[in-house]
């Protein structure tokens, strides 16, 4: 029953578990995929953008297959637990998303484009499920790195709320937040990390899928 309850109720920071002080596990070094490195240190002139849209794994193919992207790692955001596993998060005490984090070059791929992808890769009006996976970790999230992400995340949620309930949808639940001390992005462990690339699991599972609904910002990069 207590698990039942967390499965659509943020725990307060008092019912979180506890954590740790660092990583219970390694990171691999380099994308399985774009061959960079996943830590970083990352070049200049770089950017970082957060993402929480259900299940990490198919959302971080999405974003490693967009033009601009550097490099792509999945981990866990928003909630109270430091350095979480995989297992606590989905228990649904620590109040974490699952979330990818995308580097990327912006003057390749606009952060605008980003977010394009990122609504329409999704439906953000579920709250704390997305299609069958039910449970605050694969709640709708943007985590912002700059007071201009923010503005243009807010202006692309209104955006794309309008034609959402145009088409019959309820509101966004989208947590927008900015991405500080206090949402800290914690890495994944390394199994989870490009999950669905070729050399790992080619056919696995990916519970993601968009409203069919196009959104009114910046322009889309390349799809699968």
């Amino acid at each position: 029953m207590l698990f039942s309850r967390f499965k659509t109720h943020l725990p307060t920071p008092e019912e979180a578990l506890e954590g740790r002080p660092e990583r219970a596990f390694t990171v691999p070094d380099r994308h399985t995929v774009l061959g960079n490195p996943l830590l970083g240190p990352y070049p200049d002139g770089l950017e970082i953008a957060d993402f929480g849209l259900g299940c990490f794994w198919g959302a971080e193919r999405k974003f490693w297959q967009a033009e601009g992207v550097w490099t792509t790692l999945v981990g866990y955001q928003g909630g109270h637990t430091p350095h979480p596993t995989y297992e606590e998060v989905c228990s649904g005490h620590t109040g974490h998303t699952e979330a990818v984090r995308v580097v990327y070059d912006p003057a390749v791929v606009p952060y605008t484009a980003l977010l394009k992808l990122f609504w329409e890769s999704h439906d953000p009006t579920q709250g704390f499920r997305q299609g069958n996976d039910v449970g605050t970790q694969y709640r709708s999230a943007i985590y912002t790195h700059s007071p201009a992400q923010q503005q243009a995340a807010e202006s692309s949620r209104d955006a794309y709320r309008t034609v959402l309930q145009n088409s019959g949808y309820a509101d966004i639940t989208t947590e927008i937040l900015p991405a500080d001390t206090t949402r800290p992005f914690y890495p994944a462990e390394g199994y989870h990390q490009q999950y669905l690339s070729s050399s790992k699991n080619p056919n696995g599972y990916c519970g993601i899928g968009g409203t069919g609904v196009s959104c009114p910002v910046g322009v889309a990069p390349a799809g699968d």
